[in-house]
């Protein structure tokens, strides 16, 4: 599919009152947007007695000083809403969203803030593919409010390595996919088949994405599905959508897994290479494994909010569209 494309230039960075009007004006967007859907909005925890178990990302954790018989006392600061929201729909919420802040250690620099704004939202019922679709409407309606438009292009994980680096991702030795990263001088020892192929978008395909164009990339590795489902093939394939709006990752996307046993040992095995990484094991979300097979067919996609405002303020700067940064804060 192909929208009239229009050129994303870069601008000055604006000013901090156009930038928090700019960041109102998409909130309002993206309230109406889901009103109109009948997407309920809804307010979940921000601390939990459990965390991320994704070895990639690191959690803030704090500790509660009132009466035991509130809880856990060692409390994390979530890196997204999902469990929460999973298990909302496990109680039959139905369609919903939510838009609040999240946060990840150690993450900060030009395009990234420790602390930070996520849309998620959930439609029941619904695969990635067609969830897919409406997040592109939601970009273009976000980019429709600064009088941009963008062309579209979506196209499966192989199918890009084919097209762009003439590797077929699913198939290719480690050989042969660290040889197109050999300038980088890249420290390899720990590195595996699925670290070679996240750096192969990072560093050769996601840079070279025309700013002017939403790139949607579906159907994963197996190896990558995280919390998606996984389809049964010669390969099995991940049911996972990323979108990127020019060289920014927005939103990351699953037909989601509604199976306790099989996400148990998903987080168990995120524990294991915690371990052998040296890296702390994160207490699991027994409350959403308790509930996860109660949870209706559907799929879900987390956004970047910030990403999404420095592509509308044309900027690369994550500062810029912060009221604070965390330098600052």
């Amino acid at each position: 599919m192909h929208n009239k494309q229009v050129s994303f230039v870069i601008q000055p960075p604006v000013s901090l009152p156009q930038q928090l009007q700019l960041r109102a004006r998409l909130y309002a967007l993206l309230r109406a947007f889901f009103a109109e859907r009948q997407v309920l909005e809804v307010e979940t925890p921000i601390l939990s007695a459990a965390g991320n178990t994704d070895p990639n990302i690191e959690s803030f954790s704090t500790l509660f000083s009132g009466h035991v018989d509130a809880g856990a006392r060692q409390r994390w600061l979530r890196t997204s809403p999902e469990y929460p929201l999973k298990r909302l729909l496990a109680a039959g919420v139905g369609d919903c969203y939510e838009l609040g802040r999240v946060f990840r250690n150690g993450e900060a620099g030009g395009r990234h803030n420790p602390e930070f704004s996520m849309l998620e939202w959930y439609r029941v019922g619904w695969d990635h593919r067609r969830l897919m679709e409406e997040t592109i409407r939601l970009v273009e309606a976000a980019l429709g409010m600064v009088g941009r438009r963008a062309e579209v292009v979506i196209e499966s994980y192989r199918q890009m390595f084919l097209d762009e680096l003439g590797i077929d991702p699913l198939h290719a030795s480690i050989d042969a996919l660290r040889a197109p990263l050999a300038e980088y001088a890249i420290e390899a020892s720990d590195l595996g088949r699925d670290d070679w192929l996240d750096l192969l978008i990072t560093h050769k395909l996601q840079p070279a994405f025309p700013r002017d164009r939403i790139t949607v990339i579906h159907d994963y590795p197996a190896s990558q599905c995280a919390l998606a489902r996984i389809r049964a093939g010669d390969p099995p394939l991940a049911e996972r959508f990323e979108l990127y709006l020019g060289p920014y990752e927005l939103a990351n996307g699953y037909h989601e897994l509604n199976n306790a046993a099989e996400q148990r040992l998903r987080f168990e095995r995120d524990n294991a290479v915690r371990r052998a990484r040296g890296l702390a094991e994160i207490p699991l979300d027994t409350s959403l494994l308790e509930v996860l097979d109660a949870m209706p067919d559907c799929a879900g996609v987390a956004l970047g909010v910030e990403r999404l405002l420095m592509c509308l303020a044309g900027t690369d700067a994550i500062a810029d569209v912060l009221a604070f940064p965390f330098s600052a804060a």
